[in-house]
């Protein structure tokens, strides 16, 4: 645990890549095969499950530290981060041991489930005994279900390349699978990841394992002027940008397993995906998207989001929102490796081994100029997509978001490549109704943000600040009346200097405290964007928007000037 924990320590400390991966590197030769295998497994996104409750975490350190829960919270609200909080709270006091990080994980963590309070207070106060502080940290975090360090699997891979002097290629694709939480780390497994093996079958170490996703660049430049930039239209095959789960089908051994771009095993949730492969030849690895599909089009993502979200299936959920694989290239066919090829042939392929088999198949449109394409691609929506995807006829199937070196040095995007074209988002003007402190190194700025919109236009300036005088009276709103109704939060899109900006601001407007959520005057307006809607019940509006960030602070925008509900209702129709 230490040699872990002093890792975590030199990772959280810089921001430099280089000094990174030489921790990393650092750590891996020193490690176990055994500590090095959870390693891996945490610093490449695996989520350790919850095993002792926050509220049991937080009492225990108050008992320990000898001070009131109103003081524990003084300090929480001041550090930003619980794990953090205990750690500098707890006594300064411990007595180092030498234990590993796999043997603390196996047979002391993952034990704590299940047993009953007691037990685990007594287990937690004796583990608090064996750590230094940044042990402590480390332990709380991994307790509670909230590790996080800022690296990328793609670093993990660099150092893992170093360490045993294989190409990054190679580790990326035996990693593929490895953060799934019903296959737990262990030596044998990291002992397979950095293996000089040789042969067909050397990087594919379970019958199930996908390929790592090759992922697309998005294009800054209007789809009209892309000749000069990509070369004639013919040399492009021209997909629709489905809104659904990144998913590769694999069907190997007589099984299917289905896998989304975050290495989520998801083959138990989409058993209509399941029927369709069994007819597939052994050998099948197909790359595309999971949608639910209806009356021949895709249904919004919001419908898919809600059905993986259900413990169980019903027949009545089966039935309402039924889901399909669109299929848009062939990555394996009958064992065969095909990701070399090129994508043209890959197509080919794809319609002949999927002909009769019920799996639907991405349509290529046809257009005679970059211009048409651009007319084309504005009834994305209407569609029920989000854009266009191009993929150059002669391009490979790569891994990730490949780059690759000029003359001069500097990274550039091949243009043999896979590009992205969407439609702009949307987009509108809200008010801020509520902010709440960020977390890491944003942990003393108010940094997540809540908005709002008006239930309706209001008739001026004058109507729009009564509003606010009410709410600074804390007077509820009366039904009917003009108010402003959340419908969104957002923690992005603004820079260091605006942030710390808007946190001045907050602090000398706030009106009421909830723990760590302050409700604010209402001044500010923002343009926030987002690239679908749909409803919900979460959410006061009756409406919730995806993957929404702040474009800008609109100084020049006056509060009644700010977007409605019924503008809302407009994008969501």
């Amino acid at each position: 645990m230490k040699q872990f924990s002093r890792l975590f320590t030199e990772l959280d400390a810089t921001t430099s890549t280089l000094a990174k991966v030489a921790a990393l590197q650092r750590y891996f030769a020193l490690a176990s095969s055994r500590d090095a295998a959870w390693a891996v497994y945490f610093l490449s996104g695996g989520k350790p499950r919850q095993v002792v409750k926050t509220a049991t975490m937080r009492a225990l350190a108050c008992a320990s530290a000898g001070i009131e829960d109103w003081l524990f919270e003084a300090c929480y609200q001041a550090v930003g981060d619980l794990a953090e909080t205990i750690a500098y709270i707890l006594p300064a006091e411990f007595e180092p041991s030498d234990v590993g990080l796999a043997e603390w994980v196996e047979a002391r963590l993952l034990p704590l489930r299940g047993l009953n309070d007691v037990d685990i207070a007594q287990r937690i106060r004796s583990f608090w005994q064996e750590l230094d502080p940044q042990g402590r940290f480390l332990l709380i975090k991994l307790v509670g279900g909230g590790f996080r360090v800022g690296v990328s699997k793609l670093l993990v891979q660099r150092a893992l390349a170093a360490h045993c002097g294989l190409d990054a290629k190679r580790i990326a694709q035996r990693m593929m699978g490895y953060v799934d939480a019903k296959a737990l780390p262990s030596a044998t497994k990291f002992e397979a990841l950095i293996a000089h093996s040789t042969g067909a079958a050397a990087d594919i170490l379970d019958a199930g394992q996908p390929y790592p996703f090759f992922l697309a660049h998005a294009l800054d430049a209007p789809l009209e002027s892309l000749g000069e930039r990509l070369g004639p239209v013919q040399d492009w095959l021209v997909e629709w940008k489905y809104d659904g789960i990144r998913g590769q089908l694999v069907k190997r051994a007589g099984q299917v397993w289905i896998w989304s771009r975050g290495e989520e095993l998801l083959t138990e949730r989409f058993p209509e995906i399941v029927a369709l492969a069994q007819s597939l030849p052994d050998g099948t690895v197909l790359d595309g998207e999971i949608l639910v599909w209806r009356k021949d089009a895709p249904a919004s993502f919001a419908v898919l989001q809600q059905r993986v979200g259900l413990k169980t299936l019903s027949r009545k959920i089966l039935t309402d929102a039924p889901v399909t694989f669109m299929a848009y290239d062939l990555l394996e066919m009958l064992g065969q490796d095909l990701r070399d090829q090129p994508q043209q042939l890959r197509r080919l392929k794809l319609e002949q081994s999927l002909a009769g088999s019920g799996i639907k198949i991405s349509a290529i449109e046809q257009r005679v100029s970059w211009a048409e394409f651009a007319a084309l691609r504005m009834q994305a929506r209407e569609r029920g997509v989000e854009g266009f995807m191009l993929k150059h006829v002669a391009s490979a199937y790569g891994s990730g978001r490949q780059k690759r070196q000029s003359s001069e040095g500097a990274l550039v995007t091949p243009v043999f490549s896979w590009w992205k074209s969407k439609l702009e988002p949307m987009t509108v003007d809200c008010v801020l109704i509520y902010a709440q402190a960020g977390h890491g190194r944003r942990a003393s700025l108010y940094t997540d943000y809540t908005f709002a919109v008006w239930s309706r236009t209001p008739q001026d300036a004058a109507e729009a600040q009564s509003v606010v005088d009410a709410i600074e009276r804390r007077e509820p709103a009366q039904a009917g009346a003009l108010q402003l109704l959340a419908f969104a939060k957002a923690y992005s899109g603004l820079s260091d200097a605006e942030f710390k900006l808007v946190d001045g601001l907050i602090r000398k407007s706030t009106l009421e405290k909830f723990g760590p959520v302050r409700s604010v005057k209402p001044t500010l307006v923002f343009e926030l964007a987002f690239e679908g809607i749909s409803p919900s019940g979460r959410h006061k509006s009756g409406l919730a928007v995806r993957f929404p960030r702040m474009l800008r602070i609109r100084a020049d925008k006056p509060l009644h000037e700010a977007n409605t509900l019924e503008d809302l209702r407009l994008l969501l129709n």
